[in-house]
């Protein structure tokens, strides 16, 4: 299934061999020595969607991106030395897009994982599927979020207008990643693993749901508990599952808060948006937020 010699496939027989022999895996010195920043995520990490693309070959990032930041205060955005295969609806392992294991498979084939990989950040779980629905929150925006008549209460989750958010846990989200982190742990012994969270878009426990036009007429859902609710219990889910994977988190829904879709000096994107970016992604951060995750990790993992 996976590249490089059967990497993937042999890992956990490479693992149990180490530990029960001693012995390093075959082919050892030939190994990659790796990349020193590695990304893995969806939208809200590549920033950016080709509308003229319709097999989203995720061959476009946003050129303010939080990995273009953080690559290029490392010193490494447009070298060999950084691999970021980050697409837009792409998933822990929901698909139909792109997965974290996909993710993982393109980037251990350009020679990502080794002694020298000093960052790999992870952003996955917005885009799954949880519980009983099988719905995904991006294909709930006009069942749910825009329909003004029926709104997207808390019920909508039982209705199947919207993934069902109760469907969602921090073990759940572990052991669902656990294959990809276990694999990168062991070929990256040196690296930071961070899984990085989304940031605020909506305070926790409110129910209005906000996106601005042209920055002067925001659409407004005032019954959006349901997609309030997700997004609160993704982020726990996120600590959750970091804490349960032996990974570091990046908590960037507090970096960002007070700075939602809803407040008064967004760092996400409406949809042409002067107080934000024009042209960029709505519902996204804003070149100001994914400014404040490239700094945190940069400061935190990659001085």
């Amino acid at each position: 299934m996976f590249g490089n010699g059967g990497r993937w496939l042999c890992a956990a027989v490479v693992m149990l061999a180490a530990s029960v022999t001693g012995a390093s895996s075959a082919g050892a010195d030939t190994a990659p020595a790796g990349k020193q920043l590695v990304i893995l995520g969806d939208s809200f990490t590549a920033n950016a969607w080709d509308f003229f693309d319709p097999d989203n070959s995720c061959l476009r990032h946003g050129p303010t991106a939080w990995p273009v930041q953080l690559g290029t205060r490392m010193g490494v955005y447009g070298t060999d030395e950084m691999v970021d295969p980050s697409c837009p609806g792409a998933s822990i392992d929901s698909g139909p897009g792109w997965t974290l294991g996909q993710e993982a498979q393109k980037a251990d084939k350009a020679g990502a994982f080794g002694p020298a990989t000093k960052l790999v950040a992870l952003q996955f779980g917005m885009n799954d599927k949880w519980g009983r629905t099988k719905q995904t929150l991006w294909n709930s925006l006009q069942g749910c979020v825009f329909d003004l008549v029926d709104g997207c209460d808390a019920e909508a989750a039982d209705q199947g207008r919207i993934t069902d958010y109760t469907g969602v846990s921090g073990a759940l989200m572990a052991e669902r990643m656990r294959n990809a982190v276990t694999y990168i742990r062991y070929y990256a012994p040196n690296a930071h693993i961070v899984l990085v969270g989304y940031p605020e878009l909506f305070p926790t426990g409110s129910n209005a749901v906000c996106l601005d036009v042209l920055g002067v007429a925001p659409f407004i859902q005032p019954r959006g508990r349901a997609v309030v609710e997700y997004l609160s219990r993704i982020d726990q889910a996120q600590h959750e599952a970091a804490q349960l994977l032996g990974m570091d988190f990046l908590d960037a829904r507090a970096l960002t808060a007070g700075h939602g879709l809803c407040s008064d000096e967004p760092w996400l994107n409406g949809v042409f948006d002067p107080r934000t970016d024009l042209q960029g992604l709505f519902f996204h951060p804003s070149p100001k937020g994914d400014a404040v995750v490239a700094n945190a990790l940069y400061d935190r993992y990659a001085q």
